[in-house]
């Protein structure tokens, strides 16, 4: 099992494809607050319903000083599908190799009905200016957890 990656920790570092077929980079982000969060597949339910908060939220969480992305192991053209079906305002990312997955803890086994199988861990991270995690949330819930991550960080409804 991967190790999990603690508030305080560097937060590794990736080159990953996005839904327009262009690279992005944690550095990208460098001087920016970050949160990066990983989710199991695109189009379903409970990643759709997360993927739609996040966009709900965007123009708030801009304002805060932050910046998302959402990280999957679908394809750059299925994540662009869910995109434009969905209409989500930020960039998803392509990590077909699960390489960053790991990189964050975000791949390992989880219980699904009743049976210890391997996958995506929904996770989501929290990663400041300098590129250090300031949060790092595990198996989170889909529904709901736009709002407990901004309690989280006391920012405002």
């Amino acid at each position: 099992m991967t190790d999990r990656l603690e508030p305080g920790d560097p937060a590794p570092a990736f080159t990953l494809t996005d839904d327009e077929g262009k690279q992005v980079s944690l550095g990208d982000f460098a001087g920016r607050k970050l949160i990066a969060y990983f989710y199991p597949a695109a189009m379903t339910p409970g990643c759709t319903t997360q993927a739609c908060d996040f966009s709900e939220s965007i123009a708030s969480l801009a304002r805060d000083g932050y910046a998302v992305v959402g990280i999957s192991k679908d394809a750059p053209d299925k994540l662009a599908t869910f995109r434009e079906r969905d209409s989500i305002t930020f960039p998803l990312l392509s990590d077909e190799s699960l390489e960053t997955h790991r990189a964050y803890g975000a791949w390992g086994e989880k219980k699904l009905y009743g049976k210890t199988v391997e996958g995506v861990l929904r996770s989501t991270f929290v990663i400041d200016e300098e590129g250090t995690v300031t949060h790092a949330m595990y198996n989170v819930k889909a529904t709901g957890h736009v709002a407990k991550l901004r309690r989280d960080l006391g920012l405002a409804s």
